[in-house]
């Protein structure tokens, strides 16, 4: 009877989970509730979400002042058509989103997803210079940046672990090294060198953090003259904050810590709290304006079944009135100064590299050789979850990105089990 089997083991049945080799890999664990910063399994154990489940549930899961505008919003408007129809939960949010979105956005797209919303990214850049009859065809982006999974998201990203068998379909791409400060001069004559080679249509890039790439950061100066240079050439440039933006990093988005504003700028993960899928695609006039035309395939011909789907809507505009208060910015600035305490205590610690943290995140480098996806890494998830916290390692990195109101002695729980881990590995 399949209600005498564990949720894992009903699981395998049908079921195949993402990043994952299921000839190798162990069950999926049954999660049957979350509250807070906490998880619980089938079994009853408890876990402290150490990365917000995918740097999503950023005020916590099920949060009630969410949960109960989108509650409301389910007894009144579930999904319409966002083709040639709108809607208060819609319009409310962008809106909103104004407000808080770095200088120079003025129109939004919807979308399904992070890696949707860095698709219609990628095809503004492309179609921008298209509908302007400007030949150019080559995306410009970072070594080792991710944008997610669709074939416009993969082409631009530089971790071939994704990429491999669908590399000879991609779209023309140039890649230059991230600014580290030290190399900033170097990086911007490979930039001119490329734009002089190249007819450059967009630049995507992950302002300050890559995620992916196991929370390597740059340095904002040297991202500032590659977005000055990018402008100069009329190369459209497209911020993905899927990860980084929402309160992240210690300000709404990464881009504000940069003087040169994106173009485009890339939105999903947090937007929605973590409660329900969205993606947003937000954009300058100027990009907006090369759409607008008497000519109907000038338009930006892309459409989603559940674009700007009211209930999702709902979770957002709750989300941004969380993120915008007093309270939840106190929260930041707490864990911010959480992580620099614990950044001080462990960076002697000769197991211990490159210690590095922005915001909320918090990363460094075990020193210990080890594959991205390697038996010690899984040792390492596995003594993380062992001992209730739920931590994701991106190999030899362990990050923290956890929720804004985990508690000081949630966070110590944490950096305790992260200690611990020092005198076994």
């Amino acid at each position: 009877m399949q209600e005498n089997l564990s949720l894992a083991e009903r699981d395998k049945k049908h079921l195949w989970h993402p990043l994952t080799q299921h000839k190798i890999a162990s069950d999926a664990l049954g999660i049957v509730k979350a509250n807070g910063v906490k998880l619980y399994d089938e079994n009853g154990k408890e876990y402290i979400d150490g990365i917000s489940s995918w740097y999503t549930c950023v005020y916590g899961h099920c949060n009630e002042f969410i949960t109960d505008r989108v509650a409301t919003q389910m007894k009144n408007l579930d999904q319409v058509v966002f083709s040639g129809f709108t809607h208060k939960p819609a319009v409310e949010l962008s809106e909103a989103l104004m407000k808080i979105l770095p200088e120079g956005q003025q129109k939004m797209f919807f979308n399904d997803n992070g890696s949707t919303a860095t698709e219609i990214g990628i095809k503004m850049a492309l179609q921008y210079h298209h509908n302007l009859r400007n030949d150019r065809k080559v995306m410009l982006a970072f070594e080792e940046g991710f944008h997610g999974d669709t074939f416009g998201a993969m082409s631009v990203s530089g971790l071939s672990v994704y990429n491999g068998a669908f590399e000879d379909h991609f779209i023309a791409v140039k890649r230059i090294p991230v600014p580290k400060g030290d190399n900033n001069q170097e990086v911007l004559e490979q930039l001119k060198q490329v734009i002089k080679e190249n007819n450059i249509a967009g630049f995507i890039y992950e302002p300050l953090v890559q995620g992916a790439a196991a929370m390597k950061m740059h340095d904002a100066d040297g991202l500032n003259e590659i977005l000055k240079v990018c402008k100069e050439h009329d190369i459209v440039c497209v911020a993905d904050e899927v990860m980084t933006g929402f309160g992240k990093t210690g300000k709404y988005f990464a881009s504000d810590y940069i003087e040169t504003k994106p173009d485009i700028v890339c939105m999903s993960k947090a937007l929605t709290a973590g409660l329900l899928p969205m993606g947003l695609t937000s954009c300058s006039q100027k990009i907006y304006d090369a759409f607008y035309s008497d000519e109907i395939a000038k338009g930006l011909f892309h459409g989603h079944t559940y674009s700007a789907n009211p209930l999702a809507c709902a979770a957002a505009l709750a989300g941004v009135e969380l993120l915008v208060s007093e309270e939840m910015q106190s929260n930041i600035k707490r864990i911010e100064n959480l992580h620099q305490a614990f950044a001080e205590k462990i960076k002697d610690h000769p197991k211990v590299t490159n210690i590095r943290h922005l915001g909320i995140i918090f990363a460094f480098d075990l020193n210990v050789k080890m594959e991205r996806y390697g038996n010690i890494r899984n040792q390492l998830f596995s003594y993380f979850m062992e001992n209730g916290v739920y931590l994701r390692p991106l190999g030899n990195t362990i990050y923290i990105t956890a929720p804004f109101i985990t508690s000081d002695e949630e966070m110590q729980k944490i950096y305790n089990t992260i200690e611990d881990v020092f005198d076994k590995f």
